[in-house]
Formats: structure tokens, C-alpha cells, sequence
């Protein structure tokens, strides 16, 4: 009994420890993260300015990334692929300045940022992910279902970004049918 009582006076002390070790790890994660796409960044730039002599297409073609890619997969181990180190480059491309991102998102989302060629529209979904704190599924499932161009072309903007973060809720069968979306892909007019 006596054991009880000092293990229910201890939970706030177990509490507190328990929060300060879990905030450690976030802020931990978040710093490496952040040193990470930094790095990738760099590497990028790299691949682009030294090897490239700044041109985006290198004089070697794909050559040059899949000898490079054997020569660092050999010195650092895994993570240095052909597609991987193409994808630096292309971050590198993208942004001007990593920080813009590197401090926000996940080199995962960054991989499916970079795969958007319009700037205006890539930057609309880097600021969602951040704002909406977007999952890499999440981004994904949005840029798949063409929000911004949707938002873009609509008349309704508030209930598009209300149907990204919501969902689609049908309360009844009609629901489906009186969809503007749905009009729209069987071409009937919009009353």
C-alpha cells in the first residue's frame, strides 16, 4: 500500500520528465529534418554548379548522376540513388533559398513538392502543407484531386478549401448527383 501511495505522489514528477524527453525528441527530429534537406539542398547545388558548370541539363547526361551516385553510395552508404540525387538537383532548382522550406516540410514532401513544374501552384501547396500540417499522403491525395486548379477555376473558393480539409459528406443518395463536380463531369448545366 505504502508502494501505491508513493507511485501516485511520484506520476507528477513521471509527468513532467515524461513531456520534457518527448519535447526533446520533436525538437530533436525537427533539427535533423531540418539539417537534412539543408544538405540535400546543397548537394544539389553541387551537382548543378560544379558538375553541370551551372547548366540545368549535364553535358554527361544521366551518366554523370549514376557514376556519381556508385561513388557516394560506396563512401556514405545508402540514401544516394540515381532518382534521389536527381530529386537534390531538382530541389535545388525549385528553391533558390532551402530555408523557404527546409525548416517547414519533410524531404518527403519536398520530393512531391518538386515533381509540380508551375512555381505559383507548387507554392500553393507548400503553404497548405505548412499551414494545414499536411501528411505527405495528405499532399498527395490534394495535388491528385487538383485542388489548387479547382480553387483556381472556382466560384466558390471557401467551400473548395472547406472540401479539402473536410472531406465530401453526402447526407442523403441526391447529394451525389447535385455535387457541382459531378454535374460537371456528366456535362450537365449548373443551376
Amino acid at each position: 500500500m505504502h508502494d501505491l501511495e508513493q507511485t501516485d505522489m511520484l506520476q507528477p514528477l513521471v509527468n513532467e520528465i515524461e513531456t520534457t524527453v518527448s519535447n526533446a525528441k520533436k525538437e530533436l527530429a525537427e533539427k535533423v529534418n531540418s539539417v537534412m534537406t539543408e544538405t540535400y539542398w546543397t548537394i544539389g547545388k553541387y551537382i548543378v554548379e560544379f558538375e553541370q558548370d551551372g547548366n540545368i541539363k549535364a553535358a554527361y547526361g544521366s551518366k554523370l548522376l549514376t557514376t556519381l551516385s556508385h561513388q557516394l553510395t560506396l563512401r556514405l552508404g545508402r540514401g544516394y540513388s540515381r532518382p534521389n540525387l536527381n530529386n537534390m538537383r531538382k530541389f535545388y532548382l525549385c528553391y533558390e533559398n532551402c530555408q523557404t522550406v527546409s525548416d517547414k516540410l519533410t524531404w518527403s514532401h519536398i520530393c512531391e513538392l518538386i515533381k509540380i513544374d508551375d512555381a505559383l501552384e507548387r507554392s500553393f501547396y507548400e503553404k497548405e502543407c505548412y499551414k494545414e500540417k499536411w501528411d505527405v499522403r495528405t499532399l498527395r491525395r490534394q495535388m491528385d484531386s487538383a485542388l489548387f486548379l479547382r480553387l483556381a477555376t472556382s466560384r466558390d473558393k471557401e467551400k473548395i478549401l472547406a472540401l479539402a480539409h473536410e472531406g465530401i459528406t453526402y447526407e442523403k443518395p441526391e447529394d451525389i448527383i447535385k455535387d457541382t463536380y459531378t454535374l460537371e463531369f456528366l456535362g450537365l448545366p449548373v443551376k
